[in-house]
């Protein structure tokens, strides 16, 4: 199938894979209210809520939650070296933070915030359901031999191109349950590995990630005892990702950061099928209204959300559509076709995607590494374009303008989402960097 784009300042760039920045039209005010979603802002809520009570049993599986009380959170960094490192050194960028994702605990990403809270949000459900659990009872019984030897029974199968696909297994794994991930062509090697030495089944598709998500859905709709991780249409890794808000608005506060209309927020979310930064956003938009603006950033191979949301058209449309290769080396960011599920919501919600290529998304993950001391993986990086883009790019200028906003900048506040690195293995990040060096 062809598509064909329809005009827009950011439609030449998008279709010679050139780094762009798109505005939403139908970016409004107050979206999230609207009635006609699938979700309502008090889940986001609910969420928060699940994490709480699920704490100590995340604690009781993951001793290095110990300092956090069971809580799986990420720094929030100033940055200094590195912002006149990235351009960003003059007044008018405002203050510029990383929300380190890269060095969550438990999977070292920013899926343990949707694959952690998936598992284990199932992992209650089904002892409750099964009497394993009642009401009242102390959660941490789940980590228990009795509770091990049930899970056992069921599997937890994701698709993934390696993060999900680590925080799921890694869940999973910790509380007994079975775990295989459907992984596609482009997931690392290292990825692979680490899940083998956890004790779960890899399924190695020769295809991209949207056929071995397809692949794995298909086998789980046919086997009862197997539990379906769902990316594409996930209500409960979406609301995992959204509680990510709460936390960083209490970080916000702590230093010392106004957010309203004199003093606008900027978040950049790297993008692969969507949940992820959709849920980010969700949450955000639900604690900070219409004085957050969200933008999703994506290689300019893979753009899925930009080339859908700019579709404008019903059916999802997939970046071959439109000539371009899915080929790039930020592996969590392949991706053909966004979650129709996540488009659907972010339609009115979402301020604009930007695209950037491999080579700056080595520059980048150099320049932190040597600044900074902050180690990602080349995906984690795509963030970093975010501030320039806004603030100095024509459709940026034209973005803030429309907003009220082109006065405030100075005032404003800039969160790029590093979504992850820890776990790279050295040797893997030392190529990462020579790769970079090379390229200088």
């Amino acid at each position: 199938m062809t598509i064909e784009l329809p005009n827009d300042p950011a439609r030449a760039d998008v279709l010679a894979a050139r780094p762009t920045l798109w505005t939403n039209p139908l970016y409004r005010d107050d979206a999230i209210a609207d009635a006609s979603l699938p979700l309502d802002p008090s889940d986001v809520d609910a969420a928060a809520a699940n994490w709480k009570r699920l704490a100590p049993l995340l604690e009781t599986c993951f001793p290095e939650l110990a300092a956090a009380s069971g809580a799986i959170r990420s720094e929030l960094i100033e940055l200094k070296a590195l912002r006149d490192g990235l351009g960003y050194g003059g007044p008018e960028f405002g203050r510029v933070f990383v929300k380190a994702d890269n060095a969550l605990p438990v999977a070292g990403s920013i899926k343990a915030r949707g694959g952690v809270y998936e598992v284990f949000v199932y992992a209650e459900e089904l002892a409750k359901r099964e009497g394993l659990l009642k009401d009242g009872e102390d959660i941490r019984t789940l980590a228990g031999p009795d509770a091990k030897a049930f899970f056992s029974r069921y599997t937890i199968a994701v698709g993934s191109t390696g993060n999900l696909g680590l925080s799921v297994g890694i869940a999973a794994r910790a509380l007994g349950f079975k775990a295989t991930v459907h992984m596609s062509s482009d997931a690392k090697a290292w990825k692979v590995e680490r899940l083998r030495k956890l004790g779960v089944e890899v399924v190695q598709h020769e295809a991209d990630y949207t056929t071995a998500v397809e692949k794995a859905r298909d086998v789980a709709e046919s086997d009862p005892t197997i539990y379906f991780v769902d990316d594409e249409q996930s209500r409960r890794l979406f609301l995992g990702y959204s509680a990510a808000a709460s936390e960083l608005a209490a970080q916000l506060a702590y230093a010392d950061v106004t957010v309203d209309a004199d003093h606008p927020l900027f978040l950049y979310l790297p993008c692969g099928i969507g949940g992820a930064p959709g849920g980010v956003a969700y949450g955000a938009k639900r604690i900070f209204g219409d004085n957050v603006h969200c933008f999703f950033v994506e290689p300019v191979q893979s753009p899925c959300a930009l080339v859908h949301m700019m579709s404008g058209a019903q059916d999802l449309v997939s970046v071959y559509d439109v000539g371009l290769t899915n080929v790039t080396e930020a592996d969590g960011m392949a991706v053909a076709r966004m979650s129709a599920f996540v488009a659907t919501v972010m339609r009115d919600m979402l301020a604009g995607v930007f695209t950037v290529d491999d080579a700056s998304l080595f520059r980048w993950l150099l320049l932190a590494h040597e600044m900074q001391d902050i180690r990602l993986e080349p995906s984690a990086t795509a963030g970093f374009a975010g501030p320039d883009f806004v603030v100095k790019h024509p459709q940026g200028r034209a973005f803030c303008k429309a907003q009220r906003i082109e006065g405030h900048l100075d005032r404003a506040t800039h969160i790029v989402w590093t979504t992850g690195g820890s776990f790279v293995p050295q040797e893997q990040f030392e190529a990462f960097l020579k790769t970079a060096a090379e390229n200088r």
